[in-house]
């Protein structure tokens, strides 16, 4: 087993540091760093967002959820293809058309102010940081059960793999790393849902209907266990549909692409392949109840992350196993680098280029600070991973969104597509976002336990209300008269001719707006 794990493990690594080479060829500028140089054509770059959100958190995550609380897990699964449906309408050819490597670009072609990138920035940070620390968690259990070896060994290797796939080969890398292990998972995700259906005589509702048989109603219907269960599960799907148009590692990837008719085919290219993916996992899920057993899940991880392991191994024994968790320790690994530059992009190009250096720094000077900036990044995420091994990860994941929804979308939906919007409203609703998402999260059970402050867990659902009614309150508060709201209006129609017709992407200096 070991030895077959071994070469399956061997032979990928071996594939992706080979593209790895091959790509720091061509990772000479931040441009390359940040956004490969905006090359990518829309299908290889949709392949490229299918894989970077078809990782830990769908493919080990949402299955273990499923796995072990039935019905109720849907909704991790049921909810991410109607989030980049609101994508592709809301921020992909906008996100195109006006940004440049990161987020705060975005707004800094409305508010050039260093606040506002500064806030961005540092929300970015910390979304991405949470997100990290899902992958890492996912990664490091596979290697650990394939190859006993210790925790904190295995999230060491990782962040030491991951490290020099993003200094070395940069969003280039990245990018064709995420389109070959996605291929390899659709491959994966069919074989076992083959495997499934043939326990079940090919019937795709012997999972389900035998569950029902063996666990009862409750398992394959929504469960009703409390007020604050029921606000934590909405909470959670809200944050799901509403922080991916937030989360910035998956929404940069609309600028690795020359222009927003691209960006539109890679969302397209996407969805269907969300579809397709998300429309087996029920099935694998299922059917690791059954045949695994939600018991046997638990007792090898609390969080049910090796649901899909210990379901291959029933289905095709060591083999399986081992081909099965080698594609996921690979689909990992390319989500941690895609997530380690959106946050080196953020420290390096926004705090470091623009707001300290005022954005008199060479591109050179930049890409050595976005290389450091990655492991800083890799150290701080494998420092939290060592204490998070007993959370699933889909719901560390849907942390991550849910500040995503909170922190970033209004800032971003309000600049885009509301005239009233200021630079003092943009910092009061990431402030607020950031903040109480936090602060949601430390007083939950999930941090103190049972006897914790709060009932719930997730924060979407009561943090992003206010942080959008605390932004429009703000912006009518600071609203520009006179000759300024003149000026703010002029640069909001600039902006809204960029955002659609994609003239000047690459804005000239931005005209100030008094905050």
């Amino acid at each position: 087993m070991n030895l077959v794990s071994a070469s399956l493990f061997a032979a990928l690594v071996a594939v992706t540091l080979g593209i790895t080479a091959w790509a720091a060829r061509r990772n000479k500028s931040a441009a390359d760093h940040y956004v490969a140089g905006g090359a990518l054509t829309g299908r290889q770059n949709g392949v490229a967002i299918a894989g970077d959100f078809i990782s830990a958190a769908s493919f080990l995550g949402v299955t273990g959820a499923i796995a072990l609380t039935g019905f109720n897990g849907f909704y991790l699964a049921v909810f991410v293809p109607v989030a980049f449906v609101l994508a592709l309408l809301l921020i992909a050819e906008p996100l195109r058309n006006l940004g440049r490597f990161t987020l705060a670009d975005v707004l800094a072609t409305r508010f050039p102010g260093k606040d506002v990138r500064s806030l961005m920035a540092i929300s970015t940070v910390v979304i991405s940081v949470v997100y990290l620390v899902s992958q890492l968690v996912g990664a490091a259990l596979l290697v650990s059960l394939l190859f006993d070896l210790d925790y904190a060994v295995a999230v060491l290797i990782i962040g030491a793999l991951t490290t020099a796939y993003t200094l070395v080969g940069g969003m280039l890398a990245t990018s064709w790393i995420q389109i070959i292990k996605t291929g390899l998972l659709l491959v994966c995700a069919v074989a076992l849902f083959v495997l499934v259906l043939v326990r079940f005589d090919f019937n795709p509702f012997g999972p389900f209907s035998t569950a029902l048989a063996e666990f009862g109603e409750h398992f394959v219907a929504p469960q009703r266990s409390g007020d604050a269960a029921s606000f934590d599960q909405l909470s959670q799907t809200v944050g799901l549909v509403l922080g991916v148009l937030g989360l910035p590692h998956v929404m940069i990837r609309f600028l690795t692409v020359p222009d927003a008719r691209q960006a539109r085919t890679s969302a397209y290219t996407s969805i269907w392949i969300f579809f397709g993916f998300y429309l087996m996992i029920p099935v694998l899920g299922y059917g690791a109840a059954v045949l695994v057993g939600p018991d046997t899940i638990a007792a090898e991880n609390k969080g049910g992350n090796l649901a899909v392991a210990q379901l291959a191994e029933t289905l095709g024994g060591g083999v399986l196993l081992a081909f099965v968790a080698a594609v996921a320790f690979v689909t990992i690994l390319a989500a941690l680098s895609g997530l380690v530059i959106a946050t080196s992009g953020a420290i390096a190009h926004d705090l470091y280029g623009q707001v300290l250096r005022n954005g008199k720094v060479s591109s050179a000077a930049q890409h050595r600070a976005a290389r450091i900036a990655t492991v800083a990044t890799c150290l701080v995420g494998v420092a939290i991973a060592f204490a998070a091994q007993k959370q699933n990860v889909a719901f560390l994941a849907s942390l991550g969104m849910s500040i995503a929804a909170c922190a970033n979308l209004p800032a971003l939906l309000l600049t885009l597509y509301w005239r009233r919007m200021t630079a003092r409203a943009v910092i009061s609703g990431i402030v607020t976002g950031l903040v109480l998402s936090i602060a949601v999260i430390l007083l939950s059970p999930v941090v103190q336990g049972p006897d914790s402050v709060l009932p719930f867990s997730n924060p979407a659902l009561a943090v992003a209300p206010i942080s959008f009614v605390v932004s429009v309150l703000v912006a009518f508060a600071t609203t520009p008269k006179g000759a300024d709201a003149l000026a703010a209006g002029a640069v909001f129609r600039s902006l809204r001719t960029r955002a659609l017709t994609g003239r000047a992407a690459e804005p000239e200096e931005p005209v100030a707006v008094p905050s």
